[in-house]
């Protein structure tokens, strides 16, 4: 490579653009060694990101319980931990963490099958539980091993999730939505959030698509809709954080984090493919099915492209395409929580491109210098290969080290490797996981609202019954059918 001449600013500004973008192979003598032009180096990078994950862990401990992680952890992001490694497996091929992995998530399930688990009612909301139920279908979509005959099956925890949420939508205050907490007693019940009814919106996207049952497809569209109406989402497709119900969600809380946007950009992805490639048999006349609607994926397009547009504030200029949590990093008021927020939006970006793969020419830039970025900042703690947040800040490791500093590194790195992994699967394309279309403790689909209610869900029916996961070519025009191997 011809050296130029460079001084002063100038020279470290220049210095700083050829280390996070031209760069994009091996990062230098501190940090995580990662070739992104090289599967096997992306896929070493994440083993140490994935090992250094394990250590904040537990449950596997004697005498600890399966399935949580220590405080200051809350429950819901040992779910979250366990989609990521389920991920990971997904991407690596690597098994070594399978029985852990599978070992939590079935000790968690609680007496219904659903993950309300008694120990947890005392913090847990609609998103906390939808967290699992989010891992578990990913479980199903990526063919991880099915659990033992006898145990719950992860597309029936997922449907089980899904069919207490349901159950929950509210339509007394702010119209409709899903409050943040299930229990009265619990603070945040009076508020209804963007991830709670993000999480709802983005199962029933995937389930739909995975049963081919448009019920569930007509919950997510109207979870949608109603987030949109409540102003939970602008014009712009900004996601923002909530309101209360007893100002009848007139307060919206207008702090924008990274998985909301992640979130609903995978759901939408989802309901986009699941509108454009099925099939509705000529028998099923009924109006109010998505499939019916001739302008369907050309409003799921737009959602898509809007979502993925409006993503880009959480992209740094300097440097730039690097991922950061715009709402506390600058101002150093990032929380426990907060630390894992990024590796959601990360691990949604990347999944969003075999639904939708018009997005991956967007996506894949934001996620390669991220990446990069973030190998740098895996510099820190006691083996020099802790990471931290802030990965604009290079390889000078910000001092953070935690489960969600080691979530968003391996999120990242890992999605390097979406096009080495194939489609998601389908149980018309492959999928092994048995389902239970009534189970959860929730009553099934909810009643509150008949209009939804009356078709209930059930593995018989039949709109969508011929869908199978579609591959766009161009964004506008054309589907293919993707071939599983």
């Amino acid at each position: 490579m011809r050296l130029t001449r460079c001084s002063g600013r100038s020279c470290l500004s220049w210095l700083s653009t050829i280390a996070l973008t031209l760069l994009a192979g091996s990062t230098l003598t501190a940090g995580i060694a990662l070739d992104l032009q090289d599967p096997n180096s992306i896929k070493a990078a994440a083993s140490t990101c994935a090992y250094n994950l394990l250590t904040f862990y537990t449950g596997n401990n004697t005498g600890d319980v399966p399935g949580n992680l220590p405080a200051p952890y809350y429950w819901w992001e040992a779910g979250a931990m366990f989609g990521i490694l389920i991920d990971y497996y997904y991407y690596t091929n690597d098994s070594q963490y399978n029985d852990l992995v599978t070992q939590g998530m079935l000790w968690q399930v609680g007496p219904d099958d659903d993950y309300m688990t008694p120990n947890q009612t005392k913090t847990e909301g609609n998103d906390d539980q939808g967290f699992w139920g989010m891992a578990a279908m990913s479980a199903a979509e990526q063919k991880y091993p099915d659990p033992p005959s006898g145990k719950p099956q992860w597309l029936a925890l997922a449907q089980a999730v899904f069919n207490d949420q349901a159950s929950r939508w509210d339509n007394q205050y702010c119209n409709g939505g899903l409050r943040w907490q299930i229990f009265t007693f619990n603070t945040g019940y009076d508020y209804k959030n963007s991830i709670s009814n993000g999480c709802f919106f983005n199962l029933g996207a995937r389930l739909a698509l995975y049963t081919g049952n448009d019920t569930y497809a007509q919950w997510a569209e109207k979870t949608f809709n109603w987030t949109q109406a409540v102003s939970l989402m602008d014009q712009n497709y900004h996601f923002y954080d909530g309101a209360h119900t007893t100002l009848n969600c007139s307060d919206i809380n207008r702090v924008q984090w990274t998985y909301n946007a992640g979130v609903f950009l995978l759901g939408a992805s989802v309901m986009y493919n699941y509108v454009k490639c099925s099939n509705v048999e000529e028998s099923d006349t009924r109006t109010d099915s998505l499939l019916s609607q001739t302008n369907g994926s050309a409003l799921w397009l737009e959602r898509v492209e809007g979502i993925l547009n409006a993503s880009s504030i959480f992209f740094a200029t300097n440097p730039p395409n690097v991922m950061y949590e715009v709402a506390c990093e600058p101002p150093n008021t990032c929380d426990t929580d907060n630390y894992s927020f990024k590796a959601y939006l990360a691990r949604w970006l990347v999944a969003s491109i075999k639904y939708a793969p018009f997005i991956q020419t967007t996506v894949m830039p934001w996620v390669q210098a991220s990446a990069t970025a973030a190998a740098l900042q895996c510099s820190g703690g006691t083996n020099g290969q802790m990471c931290g947040m802030k990965w604009t800040q290079g390889s000078t490791w910000d001092g953070t080290q935690g489960v969600g500093q080691q979530m968003g590194a391996l999120s990242v790195i890992q999605a390097n490797l979406i096009d080495q992994v194939s489609v998601p699967v389908t149980n018309k394309t492959g999928g092994t996981s048995q389902g239970n279309a009534g189970a959860g403790g929730g009553g099934g689909v909810s009643t509150s609202d008949p209009a939804l209610s009356q078709n209930a869900i059930t593995q018989g029916s039949r709109a969508g019954a011929g869908v199978l996961t579609c591959l766009v070519l161009i964004s506008v025009i054309g589907c293919s059918w993707w071939m599983i191997a």
